[in-house]
């Protein structure tokens, strides 16, 4: 017995394990959310047992506004990750993958975001595992990169400029295949 896994097959996996990524990814930017409004207005222990249990009860401690940047940071580097699983999930539920027509404006806006999207992440990764660093210069003690999700940027600068190519690569195979269409 031969088991055949086709393209359709394998799209039908990547759609589920995209839709299991999106869904903990949303519940990862909302625990950040609920925790930060839960320990600025309700409990200020809270911050010692925040979000995966980084403890964030020194930086409060030293400063409010920037335990709310620094927050706010892994707020939006959890929220460009769920986007960025968004346009997957929705590109695969949408049927917008034309195996016979790869080369169709829908691919190329849906790589072109994905591009804009994996940079964005890694420049507020940066800028978080900056403003990490710089806290730990000041003798705050402060979780490391990873636990506070500022991990990885050069990973994801290195994924959306490798994206931009592959968008340009899309373009141009519109380019050529519209030619293709007019010269029949």
């Amino acid at each position: 017995m031969e088991i055949k896994i086709t393209t359709n097959h394998f799209l039908k996996v990547l759609h589920v394990l995209s839709w299991i990524i999106f869904i903990g990814l949303c519940i990862e930017a909302g625990g950040i959310i609920f925790n930060t409004f839960f320990t600025l207005f309700l409990n200020p222990i809270a911050a010692k047992n925040f979000w995966h249990q980084i403890d964030l009860s020194s930086l409060l401690d030293f400063d409010k506004g920037y335990f709310m940047v620094t927050t706010f940071l892994m707020t939006i580097v959890a929220v460009l990750k769920a986007i960025l699983f968004y346009l997957i999930v929705k590109i695969l539920h949408d049927k917008k993958l034309n195996l016979l027509q790869p080369f169709n404006n829908d691919l190329k806006r849906f790589v072109a975001n994905m591009s804009y999207l994996a940079i964005g992440i890694a420049l507020f990764s940066n800028w978080g595992a900056k403003h990490n660093h710089w806290f730990l210069e000041k003798g705050i003690s402060m979780p490391d990169d990873n636990s506070m999700g500022f991990s990885g940027a050069d990973v994801w600068l290195f994924m959306g400029i490798i994206l931009l190519v592959i968008a340009q690569i899309f373009k141009r195979g519109i380019e050529i295949q519209s030619e293709n269409e007019l010269t029949i």
